[in-house]
């Protein structure tokens, strides 16, 4: 999942960011309006987390913008402002939710997760299995014949990518952009690097071989 979050505040971007990417999410952030009318509308990303009061473009003024291009990304707004009023102007304009400053990331996360789930009309999945490993969204365990796996964050969000596309080979270029935030870089083995370590944990010790590798196209869980 893809998460565009457009915020002028560098520090609570950066905490959302973390957060995000924690769950899973490859996340984007812009720091104005402009830029983030511009990233939202090239890359279509499965939800976006706008603040109110930005530069360039004001939030409801990007919402206004998508919207009138037809673009359906849910959005969450972020505000400091509370009234009732507020809420309703934000939401006329075509937010989908809305969050007020200071705020618990948990519940962002939540109010996120269910955003994504209503605009695909597919329930959320609370765990996932392959054979015999299962990951469990919920409590972030994943257990293997039994024995319990203990996964870095970045080792997890792999993991989930590939168990929520099993029987699908995915490519490096799919994995940089589900898994981390930037873009393909040819030269760069950072994938080879995690999937070396991801396969450490959920394949070396048993005798069956879950993850493989599809020489010159990616990898693929089955």
């Amino acid at each position: 999942m893809r998460a565009l979050i457009i915020e002028d505040d560098r520090t609570i971007a950066d905490f959302i960011a973390r957060g995000l990417q924690e769950a899973g999410f490859a996340v984007e952030v812009a720091g104005d309006g402009e830029q983030g009318l511009a990233a939202a509308l090239a890359q279509e990303p499965d939800v976006a987390i706008v603040d109110l009061m930005l530069p360039a473009r004001d939030g409801l003024g990007v919402i206004d913008e998508l919207r009138r291009q037809g673009r359906t990304t849910p959005v969450l707004i972020l505000s400091a402002r509370r009234s009732v009023d507020d809420r309703v102007r934000g939401l006329q304009a075509g937010g989908d939710d809305y969050l007020t400053k200071p705020f618990a990331f948990a519940e962002l996360l939540a109010r996120v997760q269910a955003l994504v789930r209503r605009a695909t009309r597919t329930p959320e999945p609370t765990s996932l299995t392959v054979g015999d490993l299962s990951l469990d969204l919920l409590s972030r365990k994943v257990i293997r014949a039994g024995v319990p796996i203990e996964l870095r964050p970045r080792e997890f969000a792999l993991l989930e990518y590939l168990m929520r596309n099993a029987g699908k080979v995915v490519s490096k270029t799919m994995i940089l952009s589900h898994v981390w935030e930037y873009s393909f870089d040819p030269q760069t083995n950072i994938v080879d690097v995690l999937v070396s370590r991801l396969r450490d944990k959920i394949d070396r010790p048993f005798e069956h071989k879950l993850l493989q590798t599809v020489r010159g196209v990616g990898y693929v869980i089955r």
